[in-house]
């Protein structure tokens, strides 16, 4: 019997959201430019998914993507259009329209109720050994714990709180599938890059009196915030 020539499955991707809160497609272009060139290795080139939660129809929406286009990311989406002729000029122009869990609708008619269920613990996920350069490591809806060091050129990825017991020198981006009430913790922070939900920081944004020292990175009124971690 031959082989079928397509399988589907599914999979999980890692997507930096962009909340659009301007309707001039050039300011938002020098924005993402900014963003660009201070992270070009993470940025460029990057598929991003839009949110247009705060815009309407009386965006220019052929100029925005354009716009956008212009600065190298590649836009694979776009979620929280509320305004119906945007929608539509959106579809026209081939990108998908997607919806958030907390947009979509629950079925009106309800055949039998559900029974409880009891949620399974998520474990944590547990590294021993270090970690090179080149390596990543991705703990899917759990924690991850590196009680080794983390080389330069190395990521740690996680849907949840990221820690890190030996000195951080690579990228750690928690908070990966959009929970922005995850954290990072490090005894030794010196990262090339950390990122909460999205919202990120480079090598050269880190404050330097916490380079080197135990420190507790989160989101504060959504923009990230360090402590000395005690």
């Amino acid at each position: 019997m031959s082989q079928t020539p397509i399988e589907l499955k599914g999979s999980s991707f890692t997507l930096s959201v962009v909340h659009l809160h301007h309707a001039d497609p050039e300011v938002v272009r020098q924005a993402l430019q900014d963003k660009i060139n201070q992270a070009p290795a993470f940025l460029r080139n990057a598929p991003v998914v839009l949110n247009m939660t705060s815009l309407t129809g009386e965006v220019n929406w052929r100029l925005m993507q354009q716009a956008i286009a212009s600065t190298g990311l590649h836009i694979v989406g776009v979620s929280g259009c509320k305004d119906e002729s945007l929608k539509r000029i959106i579809s026209r122009a081939g990108l998908p329209l997607l919806s958030e869990g907390k947009e979509q609708k629950q079925t009106a008619e309800v055949v039998e109720p559900a029974q409880p269920v009891e949620t399974p613990a998520v474990k944590t996920r547990v590294i021993n050994a270090p970690v090179r350069s080149g390596q990543q490591i991705y703990a899917k809806n759990c924690d991850l714990i590196v009680t080794s060091s983390v080389s330069a050129g190395a990521e740690l990825i996680a849907d949840g709180n990221i820690h890190i017991y030996g000195m951080m020198r690579g990228r750690a981006l928690a908070g990966a599938s959009g929970d922005r009430e995850c954290q990072i913790f490090c005894t030794s922070l010196s990262a090339e890059l950390v990122s909460i939900a999205g919202e990120y920081w480079i090598m050269d944004q880190i404050p330097a009196e916490f380079f080197g020292k135990a420190s507790r990175l989160f989101l504060s009124d959504g923009a990230l915030t360090i402590q000395t971690l005690n």
